[in-house]
Order: C-alpha cells, then sequence, then structure tokens
C-alpha cells in the first residue's frame, strides 16, 4: 500500500476542466495558502505573495491577461503566485519568534541578514531567488489541494507586465505562474507518461 504522500504525487495530473459550480470559502483558501507556505526558503526569507483571484471579476481580468485560458475563469479560485525580492531588512522579523524559542543565537541572524544583503545585491541573483522561491510555493500548494481533494492546473502563459500593473504588485515582486484550483470536471487527462529514469537519473 502507498503511502498517502506518495499516492498523491503518483495520481496528481494537471487539471483543464473544472466544475463551475465549485466555490472554495476563504477559509478554505487561506488553509491552502497557509500549507503553500510550509514550503522551504533561503535564509527562512519567505520571500512570496499568493494573490488569490476568487471572484468572477477578477478571473475574468486574469483570464484575458492569460490569453484566454478557459481554467482561470472556470477554476474556483486562480492563484497568482508572486516571487519577491530577497529583503535583508525583513530578515530579523521572520527569526525572531525563532531566536526567542532557543532555536538559534542572535548572532548566527544577524550573520544570515548580512549574508542575504550580500548574496543578493546583484538584480539577476535576486530574481532568481525570487523565482525559486515562488516555484516552492506553488508546488507545495498544488500538492495541499491534492490532499484536499482539489484539482489544480499551472500555467505559465501570461503577460507578466500586464498581470503586475493590474493587479497592483509591488516594485519588488515578480508574477512567476498561475494555480488554478478547484473540483474536476468531466474530461481531464490522465497524467502524461514519464521518462524513463534511465534519462533523466545519473548516479554519480
Amino acid at each position: 500500500m502507498l503511502h498517502p504522500t506518495i499516492n498523491l504525487i503518483e495520481r496528481r495530473v494537471s487539471a483543464n476542466q473544472f466544475d463551475t459550480s465549485h466555490h472554495l470559502t476563504d477559509a478554505e483558501i487561506e488553509e491552502l495558502v497557509r500549507l503553500a507556505t510550509r514550503a522551504p526558503t533561503a535564509y527562512n526569507l519567505q520571500n512570496w505573495r499568493f494573490i488569490a483571484a476568487r471572484t468572477s471579476d477578477a478571473k475574468a481580468k486574469l483570464r484575458e491577461l492569460a490569453y484566454g485560458q478557459v481554467k482561470v475563469s472556470e477554476a474556483a479560485v486562480t492563484f497568482i503566485i508572486c516571487g519577491q525580492s530577497p529583503d535583508h531588512t525583513a530578515l530579523a522579523d521572520r527569526l525572531r519568534p525563532f531566536i526567542e524559542a532557543g532555536h538559534m543565537q542572535r548572532d548566527m541572524a544577524s550573520a544570515w541578514q548580512e549574508n542575504v544583503r550580500a548574496q543578493y545585491a546583484e538584480p539577476r541573483a535576486a530574481r532568481d531567488e525570487a523565482i525559486r522561491s515562488a516555484t516552492l510555493g506553488a508546488a507545495t500548494l498544488m500538492y495541499a489541494a491534492e490532499a484536499m481533494n482539489l484539482a489544480s492546473g499551472l500555467m505559465g502563459g501570461f503577460d507578466a507586465d500586464a498581470v503586475t500593473r493590474e493587479f497592483a504588485l509591488a516594485q519588488n515582486e515578480t508574477p512567476v505562474m498561475l494555480l488554478a484550483v478547484g473540483r474536476a470536471a468531466p474530461g481531464n487527462w490522465p497524467q502524461k507518461p514519464r521518462q524513463p529514469l534511465s534519462e533523466v537519473l545519473q548516479l554519480s
């Protein structure tokens, strides 16, 4: 018998067909994002933000910016998953509870803060880290949805500049991907074939 987590991985599909009559409560959306934020980030930066397009107007606007992809508006909610440029000044607040609980010394936290400042001073490095964090958050959100018996469909096809403008993203934010979440409707494909391990795994 498969472990439940492995079963989630094995059964997940990229959904394109959603039940338009299905709705998620704000509490259910909040729980999905709470679970997504359990994903790892460098230095515990937590440099992400999740915009939940759940109203008809918001989903219609987002669908237009996503080149008309129907699932954007048919799913119960479509998340805009944003990565944020690493901010060393925010790290103290992120680590404070950990320090106060006795898990980390203050001098180590200060060293981490300086590492963040130096490591991500170059814009490309900062953008790369924003994309990494958003991607990890998106993947965790996707499997959280699967665990709640919800379907999901990731999308990279959208006008990033227009999404940034229309959804008022901050200057340090990058819209990395969209994730439609809701109840599956009939007609979705099964999981598509994967490459054999011999083509993707190198044992050194």
